[in-house]
C-alpha cells in the first residue's frame, strides 16, 4: 500500500462520473467536506491481498500516527489509483478501505471517506509546515521466504504444558480446545483464559477511576494520550516502587547504574534492525534541521547496547549486571489504552547482565528468577508463572525449570518452541490478574543468545580470544504496570487496601474537638520521628464525615482522639481490615506498623500533615 498524507486546512471532493469498477454509493458520499484534516490518499496494491487484516492495522497505526504528531482533527481517506501501476483487485481495495474507515472510528477518530472507482473533483489547502506532506510505503510481513537467506522459513510449532511445583508435566495437545479440568484453578487459569485462550472481560478495570478519585493518576488532556499526570500521592507511590528497584539491583544485585538517551537516530542499522518489529508503534522525531528520522527508545537496550559495545571486557568482570531506571515510549493504539496498565510513556527498571557464555547465562537467570520471585511476593499480588523456551534448551534444561517452580511455589504455563524464532532461547514472565480476571505482564528474564552478535559486543576469554557475551535481559517490570496491579489487587478485597509501605498516609489521627489538637499534634511527632507517615483530620467535621472519608481513601489505620483518650493516654484505633476499635498506646501502633515496614523503602508524607492545610486535586 502507498500513503500520501497532507495536513490541510480543509479539503473537499465531488463525484463526476463512474468507472467500470466503480462501487455503489449513497447520496452522501457523492460529496463531502473536512477542516483541519489529515488528507490520505490511499493506492492498494496486488501485495495487500496477501495479507488484508495486516495491512489494515499497518495503515491505522500509520494514519493515527501521523493524526497526532500533526494535531489535525480528522481524516479524509481518498482512494488514488496514481501512486503504484501494481493495483489491487477493486473488491479487495474497497474491503481494505471499508475497515480502514471502521477502525479508525472504532478508535474515536473524526473520520470520512470518498467512494472507490468514481472521477471525483476535488479541492485541498495544504499547510506548508515540514510535517505537513508525507509518503508511506507499507509492506506486508513476508512468510514465505526468508529475504535474508532467500529459503524459505520453516515454520515453527508450539506444545504447551503446565509444570507443577511437584515435577508433574501436564501435556495440553490442543490449546483451543483445552478441557477445564486440565487446567489448574486460580490464577494460571485465569492467566491461560485471559491471554492463550484470548477470552479476555470487556469490563472497565476498577483501577482507572480510583486511581483517580484516590488522587493517584490521571488524564492529561493536553497531552498526548495515555500520557499521565502524578498527584503528589501518585509521585510518592512511584518515587517507592522506583526506590524499591533501585534497592533490588544496586544493594541486592550489585548492578552498575547508567543513564543514556531516550533518542536514537533510525538510520543507524544496528538501531533498526533491533527496533524493526516495534516500528510501527514508535514515536519519531523529525528535527528541522535534519532529514533523518529519530525515534524515542521503545526500551533501554539501544544506548546500553552500544556502550557496551566500545567498553574493554575481559572473562573476570563477567557476570557483569547493569542497571538503568530507563523513560520508554511505545505509541500504542488508542483502544489498547487503559488507566496506569498500557501506556504510551512509562518507566522500566531493566538489568542487563552480560555473561561469557549459555552456561553462565543460565545460571545468571536462575538468581534473577529468585530474586524477582521474593520481590513480587512483597507486593502482595498474585501472579502467574509463563516460560516460553526452545524445544531442545527445553528437554536439557526441565530439571532447573522445575528447580525454580518449587522456589515459588507456582505452576507455570509453558510454551515449548520446535525452534528458535525469536533472540532467546527461554524467557519467563510473572503475569498479574487483574479484578475483571485480564491479564497483565510484569516481571520478565529473556536468555538472548543474538544481540552481542547484532551490537558486536565481545569479551576476552582467559586464552586471550575474542568471544561473544550471553546477555540476560531482566526487568522487575515498569513502575506504572505495579501501581495498577497493586490497586487492581486491592479491587479484589471486601475492603480494598495496598501494602502499608505504599500507602501515602499510614496512619489518620481524627480529633473529636479543637481542644484534643494539641495532643494529636504531640502523637503525630512521635510517629513521624519513628518514619511512620501520619496526618490529622483537624477539619470542623463530625467525626462520622472524618471516619468515611478516611475509609473511602483506604486509610490503613484511623486513630481516634478525643477527651477520654487524652486523659488515659491512649488511641482508639481502627484497623481496615477489621470492623471493631481497639485501645492502644503509641509505643504499640509504633510496634505494629514498623514490623509491616521492615525491609520497604520510607519516605516522607508529600503533603501538608494538616487535611486544613491540604489542596485537594480532584473535584
Amino acid at each position: 500500500m502507498k500513503l500520501l498524507l497532507i495536513h490541510s486546512d480543509h479539503f473537499e471532493y465531488e463525484v463526476t462520473e463512474k468507472t467500470n469498477v466503480a462501487e455503489e454509493i449513497s447520496e452522501e458520499l457523492k460529496k463531502g467536506k473536512m477542516e483541519e484534516v489529515l488528507a490520505c490518499f490511499i493506492t492498494v496494491e496486488s501485495i495487500d491481498e496477501k495479507d488484508p487484516d495486516q495491512i489494515v492495522e499497518k495503515s491505522v497505526n500509520e494514519i493515527e500516527d501521523t493524526l497526532n504528531k500533526v494535531n489535525a482533527e480528522g481524516v479524509f481517506l481518498y482512494p488514488y489509483a496514481h501512486l503504484s501501476q501494481d493495483l489491487g483487485s477493486p473488491e479487495v481495495s474497497v474491503k481494505i478501505l471499508k475497515r480502514i474507515e471502521e477502525k479508525l472510528r472504532d478508535n474515536e477518530i473524526k473520520t470520512k471517506r470518498s467512494p472507490f472507482g468514481w472521477y471525483k473533483a476535488f479541492e485541498i489547502k495544504c499547510k506548508g509546515h515540514p510535517l505537513s506532506e508525507l509518503s508511506r510505503k507499507i509492506i506486508p510481513e513476508e512468510e514465505e521466504e526468508d529475504e535474508e537467506k532467500g529459503e524459505e522459513k520453516r515454520k515453527v510449532e508450539s506444545k504447551y504444558f503446565i509444570l507443577t511445583p511437584n515435577e508433574r508435566e501436564i501435556k495440553l495437545d490442543n490449546l483451543d480446545q483445552v478441557k477445564e479440568e486440565e487446567i489448574p484453578t486460580g490464577t494460571l487459569k485465569d492467566y491461560i483464559y485471559s491471554e492463550e485462550l484470548e477470552k479476555k472481560s470487556s469490563e472497565k478495570p476498577p483501577s482507572v477511576d480510583s486511581m483517580r478519585h484516590l488522587e493517584i493518576a490521571d488524564y492529561e488532556e493536553a497531552s498526548d494520550p495515555g500520557n499521565l499526570r502524578l498527584y503528589p500521592k501518585g509521585k510518592l507511590i512511584f518515587n517507592l516502587l522506583e526506590d524499591w528497584s533501585d534497592e533490588i539491583a544496586v544493594d541486592r544485585l550489585d548492578a552498575v547504574e547508567i543513564d543514556t538517551p531516550i533518542l536514537y537516530d533510525w538510520s543507524q542499522p544496528d538501531i533498526q534492525e533491533q527496533g524493526e518489529s516495534f516500528h510501527e508503534r514508535h514515536y519519531r522525531v523529525f528535527p528541522p534541521e535534519k532529514d533523518d528520522e529519530l525515534v524515542l527508545r521503545f526500551a533501554g537496550d539501544f544506548g546500553l547496547f552500544r556502550m557496551l559495545k566500545e567498553a574493554i571486557l575481559s572473562y573476570r568482570n563477567l557476570p557483569l549486571r547493569i542497571y538503568e531506571f530507563s523513560k520508554s515510549f511505545r505509541y500504542e493504539k488508542r483502544g489498547e489504552l487503559s488507566g496506569l496498565k498500557r501506556l504510551r510513556t512509562f518507566h522500566m527498571p531493566d538489568i542487563h547482565s552480560f555473561t561469557t557464555n549459555l552456561s553462565q547465562g543460565w545460571k545468571e537467570y536462575q538468581k534473577l528468577f529468585k530474586e524477582y520471585d521474593d520481590l513480587a511476593k512483597g507486593t502482595n499480588i498474585e501472579y502467574a508463572v509463563v516460560f516460553r523456551v526452545v524445544e531442545e534448551f527445553y528437554e536439557e534444561n526441565k530439571d532447573k525449570i522445575f528447580e525454580m517452580l518449587k522456589y515459588s511455589d507456582k505452576p507455570a504455563f509453558v510454551e515449548v518452541l520446535s525452534e528458535r524464532k525469536h533472540y532467546w532461547v527461554v524467557k519467563h514472565e510473572f503475569q498479574g490478574i487483574d479484578s475483571t480476571k485480564n491479564n497483565t505482564q510484569l516481571a520478565t528474564v529473556q536468555l538472548d543468545i543474538e544481540d552481542a552478535e547484532r551490537y558486536d559486543i565481545t569479551y576476552t576469554t582467559k586464552e586471550g580470544n575474542e568471544e561473544g557475551c550471553t546477555i540476560c535481559h531482566s526487568s522487575i517490570g515498569s513502575i506504572e504496570r505495579w501501581m495498577y496491579s497493586i490497586l487492581e489487587e486491592a479491587h479484589k478485597m471486601e475492603k480494598p487496601k495496598i501494602p502499608i509501605w505504599l500507602c501515602p498516609t499510614q496512619i489518620r489521627l481524627l480529633t473529636i474537638s479543637e481542644d484534643n489538637l494539641e495532643y494529636a499534634n504531640k502523637i503525630k511527632e512521635k510517629l513521624k520521628e519513628e518514619g511512620i507517615r501520619v496526618d490529622i483530620d483537624d477539619r470542623n467535621e463530625r467525626l462520622g464525615k472524618k471516619i468515611r472519608e478516611a475509609e473511602k481513601e483506604w486509610i490503613p489505620y484511623i486513630g481516634v482522639i478525643g477527651d477520654d483518650e487524652e486523659k488515659e493516654d491512649f488511641i482508639n484505633l481502627r484497623i481496615r481490615e477489621q470492623e471493631k476499635e481497639e485501645k492502644f498506646e503509641v509505643e504499640e501502633i509504633v510496634e505494629l506498623i514498623k514490623e509491616k515496614l521492615e525491609g520497604k523503602p520510607n519516605r516522607k508524607l508529600p503533603l501538608p500533615d494538616m487535611l486544613s492545610k491540604r489542596p485537594k486535586f480532584v473535584g
